[in-house]
């Protein structure tokens, strides 16, 4: 077999000095996740500047047998971009392939890279009249790869779905080096299984993402942001209901977190400030939005929306934005509670959700569960409510650092923590993906089938497991020894 040095010499005729590094000043920015809780080694960072280029450069991988680590922008958050500490599994960046290769505003669609960021998408859809309906706290550095191998989700979900939602079209490039193109997007097609389905949310552990084709929805002409206090997640519940009833199509986002989420905000967010004067167990985020054909009943709509959910008791007081800056404030507040969390110090956060009805129950049952069965936590959910999906976390007490928690108490609080969601008929990762964090409780906890069938896929489309391995699941390795 072909040692390390005849790949790489291979690689760097294929790529060029501007395609292939070895220069640790270049390549030591990429090792660690967003988090900062895994740090690798790379063998070298390989950065293809087209889907030929990389097809041919998965050839010279699977002979030569060396694994492959896919990046975007290194923004997620279960640690499924970073290499492993052996130094042998090459760096795979997407950061290159950058181009938006068509956009149809009469099919509302359009077709880039896999390496075009996030926000560069939006500016590139608001451009024609358009959005890409999907957002999130990284948009400057997240790519369109990142979010389809991870099945992003956002603050957008309630009313546009997940990536899986908003993909039309898939190009991936196979561990073979075999190029997969479905990128024209059919409203009918019953040729078989849907392949593309297959690549999203597998986090390049059976293919590389090298291009999408993606729906596009109308531009908003305006919106309005609600902002109410309610007594307990039961009557949110009930509110969401009523919501959808009055508002329909126009209800875009629905977010809820505790006050003391908020009171974490207001402490740690200069210039911020409560937006209700009362205090109140739960906060409600609402947005409602409008294009150009129905935006000048919105105001009338919204104002009906809250009126009679005042009259119905599901709120105990509430605020309709005056302003886009006024929205924009109150969607600041919802937006840095992870941080604010953080800033308060050690914490093991939980990406889960449960079937959407049974939300508030289970987490009216979790939070004095978790806090009983481990003396001096703070236990706290927030989140997306109308998709079943809320951040879970748990605060240590205080004097405890990050490193202390992770190898004490936190990894039972999250085993637990799995345990109950687990039971109550939920999933583990709601929009994060399982990538190096979650991969052993989902070994412990996942449905045995389902993960037979997964391996099965893998060893199909990855037989030498080179692709993302570590990730999600994987198989034995057969790649050359150091």
């Amino acid at each position: 077999m072909d040692n390390r040095q005849d790949f790489l010499d291979e690689a760097a005729a294929l790529l060029g000095d501007s395609g292939l590094t070895r220069d640790p000043d270049l390549v030591e920015p990429w090792l660690t996740d967003w988090r900062g809780r895994y740090h690798g080694r790379a063998l070298a960072m390989a950065s293809p500047a087209s889907t030929g280029q990389l097809a041919q450069l998965m050839k010279l991988c699977s002979r030569h047998r060396i694994a492959v680590v896919p990046q975007g922008g290194n923004s997620g958050m279960s640690g499924g971009a970073t290499p492993d500490g052996s130094g042998g599994e090459l760096l795979l960046s997407l950061r290159r392939m950058n181009r938006i290769r068509s956009l149809d505003a009469d099919a509302r669609q359009v077709t880039c890279d896999a390496g075009v960021i996030l926000e560069t998408l939006h500016q590139a859809a608001e451009a024609q009249g358009l959005r890409f309906p999907l957002t999130l706290g990284g948009k400057g550095s997240a790519t369109v790869g990142g979010l389809i191998s991870t099945n992003a989700g956002g603050t957008q979900v309630l009313r546009h779905g997940s990536m899986r939602a908003l993909v039309l079209g898939v190009e991936a490039v196979l561990a073979d080096g075999s190029v997969f193109s479905a990128l024209t997007p059919l409203k009918k097609d019953n040729r078989g299984f849907d392949l593309k389905q297959l690549l999203i949310g597998s986090e390049g552990t059976l293919g590389i993402v090298t291009a999408a084709t993606l729906r596009l929805v109308p531009a908003l002409a305006d919106r309005i942001v609600v902002w109410a206090g309610v007594p307990d997640l039961h009557v949110a519940r009930a509110l969401l209901l009523h919501c959808e009833k009055i508002a329909g199509d126009a209800l875009e986002g629905f977010e809820v977190l505790p006050a003391s989420s908020l009171a974490a905000v207001l402490a740690h967010v200069p210039g911020t400030r409560a937006p209700l004067a009362g205090s109140h167990p739960w906060h409600v985020l609402i947005e409602v939005v409008a294009g150009r054909e129905t935006a000048e009943g919105l105001q009338e709509r919204a104002e009906t929306m809250v009126a009679s959910a005042f009259e119905a008791g599901l709120v105990e007081d509430a605020v309709l934005s005056a302003s886009e800056t006024q929205a924009e404030a109150f969607w600041l507040l919802r937006d840095n509670i992870a941080p604010a969390e953080r800033a308060k110090g050690a914490a093991v956060q939980h990406d889960i959700s449960v079937p959407v009805e049974r939300m508030p129950a289970f987490v009216h049952h979790a939070v004095p569960l978790i806090e009983a069965e481990f003396p001096g936590v703070h236990a706290l959910a927030f989140g997306h409510l109308g998709d079943g999906n809320v951040h879970f976390h748990v605060l240590a007490g205080s004097g405890i650092s990050q490193a202390e928690y992770d190898s004490g108490a936190g990894p039972k609080i999250s085993a637990r923590i799995h345990d109950l969601v687990t039971e109550w008929g939920g999933s583990i990762s709601a929009e994060h993906g399982i990538g190096r964090s979650k991969r052993a409780e989902l070994e412990r906890l996942g449905d045995p089938v389902a993960l037979a069938l997964m391996r099965s896929v893998k060893k199909a489309l990855d037989p030498h497991g080179i692709l993302n391995p570590g990730k999600l699941v994987s198989l034995a390795p057969d790649r050359a020894s150091a």
